[in-house]
């Protein structure tokens, strides 16, 4: 109490050389001594004047604790890997197709309605091959224009048969593909081909459509029949009005991502099929990668074919001296070391992020691309459905406006192109239809979406594909980095890694493929022109331009804006938890091949929580309920007990055919009927 009267502002008291008795506490204080205490404590004032201003200032600046996302993170490394010369074909020549045989109106069709002057080199080396009636086996990189080069001696060959095709003698011809929207996009194709030649009916048959008008319009007959495998066993086993009878072409497109989904049994029943009613016909297999399962598949279906391959021929033009060795190597050893040939004007990126930053990374780079910059169209790629339900919805919200912000932020955002899309397996196939004709047509919009885009799509103008999740393999990658840069155009791609798998870039350099750093300050940097993450100030103190502590703080802004998102209802932190689960569930899927670079155990499981918008690690992520209903649930269990049994390719296999599922199936499309999509707020959890 005494010291308290001594000290009115608060000031401890002065040290005392010797240690005070019990009786001097009695002693009452002297005038003097009370006189020498005030004056004491008046010359202090101002010292601690000026530490309360500092600490005013000291508090006012960081209302959020920067060490959550920057501290405790692991060293980024260095990437050290070789410089290698990236295979590159070239994909334009100048020969024209009015040099080809090609009937005068379908010369026209190329050059009016599908502007297009000159041939590829793929182009260029198939058509004339096909046209001689060969089978063939022809590799490419992707977004080359394989899809016209069996096209057009297709619609050729058609147009010329006596006697004339009839619409109800079926399918002349048999187009396999791997996706949905492939078929249709092949389909759209083949449609502008055959406007001069109206009596060459095409048609389509894929997963998610309506069974009963599928088997009346093979009643009526389709000459050209572009198919997904599992729907067309569907057909041969239940439709009886089915036939190839006439059956002259089967054209098996993206050939190796049909195996790689597990279809290679419906493809030999599909081979029987057309076997037991005309054993001969001519065969073409395309695809951007070669792999063995290919090369077993072209012993079966292809009679003494040609092989057709644009990347090969320009390494024996850089290398001759090592062609005779080339020749003896078998098929398997060289996929084991396979080159895979790039687009020449792709710039291809890597970005290494910790855990904990993965998700604010992700967002100032779209702002950076799509709200600061003009005219850019972006795919971000992840590896479960899931996942893109919850970044799609996470990212709408807090980037676009829709959380937190007042009417002009969300005038700024929404005339800045931002735009978000999203393309999974489990989406209805109206809405899939929807969503990648909207994207199609767009000049600008980001696409969230699954490897249920990776193949074959043709989408205009994308300039950046974001690799959010790593791919399983560098064929993969090559596919996923084919949707930009395409037909000569200028791309970029992005590979996100975490600093543990930084040996995949060493990898992707042993199969010539060439990726630069970009440092993740560098994109962290551009949230310094969005001011909705900019912290209030004391004074009228500016922002510096790229103050590395200012950049911190606006990323730990963010980070909270989504967690605040995240934890503003049990249904959407559910939500969260379901997505970092399926993270984890695809993350033990990589091949064992890939295991030292993407093992579990090198998760932390909190920095990875950090990236879903979790605070905290969460606890029985395995006996978390599965989003919608009971017969969902046991579909999930059946699955994960699956993944335990198969291995390798097999056990990916498993996992990406939901996405490609022909509705054979019977229950879980009634499964995918009664779930429609919710937002996840608003998401009823059992």
């Amino acid at each position: 109490l005494k010291r308290k009267l001594q000290s009115p502002h608060g000031n401890p008291p002065l040290k005392r050389k010797c240690k005070p008795s019990i009786s001097s506490f009695e002693k009452r204080t002297t005038e003097a001594d009370i006189k020498e205490k005030a004056n004491s404590s008046k010359k202090s004032l101002p010292k601690k004047r000026l530490s309360d201003s500092q600490n005013k200032s000291l508090k006012s600046r960081p209302f959020i604790k920067t060490s959550s996302l920057f501290r405790n993170n692991p060293d980024i490394p260095e990437i050290h890997r070789k410089a290698v010369q990236q295979v590159q074909e070239d994909v334009f020549t100048s020969d024209s197709f009015s040099q080809l045989d090609l009937h005068p109106h379908l010369i026209s069709t190329i050059t009016a309605v599908l502007k297009i002057c000159s041939m590829t080199s793929v182009q260029k080396q198939t058509i004339p091959v096909l046209l001689h009636g060969k089978d063939a086996l022809v590799r490419s990189q992707t977004g080359s224009g394989k899809t016209l080069a069996y096209g057009i001696p297709l619609v050729q060959s058609l147009q010329g048969m006596k006697p004339k095709v009839q619409r109800s003698d079926g399918p002349y011809a048999l187009v396999l593909v791997p996706t949905r929207e492939l078929a249709l996009q092949s389909f759209e194709t083949v449609q502008k081909l055959l406007k001069p030649f109206t009596w060459i009916v095409p048609g389509v048959l894929m997963g998610g459509e309506k069974r009963k008008s599928e088997k009346a319009r093979l009643r009526k007959g389709i000459n050209i029949l572009i198919s997904t495998p599992g729907r067309l066993v569907d057909h041969i086993k239940s439709t009886e009005c089915i036939h190839f009878r006439h059956t002259q072409w089967l054209i098996i497109d993206e050939a190796d991502r049909i195996l790689d989904l597990g279809f290679e049994k419906d493809v030999a029943v599909i081979l029987n099929a057309l076997n037991a009613e005309r054993e001969t016909r001519q065969n073409v297999l395309l695809s951007a990668t070669l792999t063995e399962g290919v090369t077993r598949l072209a012993d079966i279906s292809l009679n003494d074919p040609i092989r057709i391959s644009i990347a090969d021929k320009i390494q024996d033009r850089l290398e001759p001296a090592s062609q005779e060795g080339k020749e003896a190597v078998s098929s398997s050893a060289c996929m084991d070391q396979e080159n895979f040939a790039v687009p020449e004007k792709l710039k291809q990126y890597v970005i290494m992020v910790p855990s904990k930053l993965r998700l604010v990374t992700l967002a100032a780079f779209i702002l950076e691309k799509c709200k600061f910059e003009k005219r850019n169209k972006m795919i971000i790629f992840f590896s479960s459905c899931e996942q893109v339900e919850f970044h799609y919805e996470l990212l709408l919200q807090v980037l676009s406006g829709g959380l937190e912000s007042d009417p002009h932020e969300r005038l700024s955002v929404s005339s800045a192109h931002l735009q978000f899309l999203r393309l999974h397996g489990n989406m209805e196939q109206e809405e899939r239809t929807e969503v990648f004709q909207e994207f199609l047509k767009s000049k600008t919009g980001i696409l969230l979406c699954t490897d249920v885009a990776a193949r074959g799509l043709d989408l205009p103008q994308v300039t950046w594909i974001i690799q959010y999740n790593a791919p399983a393999s560098p064929a993969e990658y090559i596919h996923r980095i084919g949707r930009t840069a395409r037909i000569g155009c200028h791309g970029n791609s992005l590979l996100v890694l975490a600093p543990s798998e930084a040996e995949y870039v060493s990898l992707l350099a042993s199969h010539k493929i060439n990726v630069s750093e970009i440092k993740m300050e560098k994109i962290l940097s551009s949230l310094m022109k969005d001011n909705r993450f900019k912290l209030p100030r004391s004074g009228n103190k500016k922002s510096c331009g790229t103050d590395p502590q200012e950049v911190r703080e606006r990323a730990t802004v963010l980070q909270t804006k989504f967690e605040n998102y995240v934890h503003s209802s049990e249904g959407t932190v559910r939500w969260a938890k379901k997505a970092l689960q399926s993270f984890l569930c695809a993350y033990t899927t990589y091949p064992r091949n890939l295991k030292h670079i993407f093992h579990i155990k090198s998760l932390h499981l909190g920095h990875v929580a950090k990236s879903f918008g979790l605070r905290d690690a969460p606890q029985n992520l395995s006996t978390l309920p599965t989003v919608g209903s009971k017969k969902k649930t046991k579909a999930r269990q059946k699955r994960s007990d699956l993944l335990k049994k198969t291995h390798g390719k097999r056990r990916l296999a498993e996992i990406l055919r939901s996405e490609y599922s022909s509705g054979m199936d019977t229950g879980v499309s009634k499964v995918k009927k009664k779930k429609k999509q919710r937002k996840p707020g608003n998401q009823k959890i059992p």
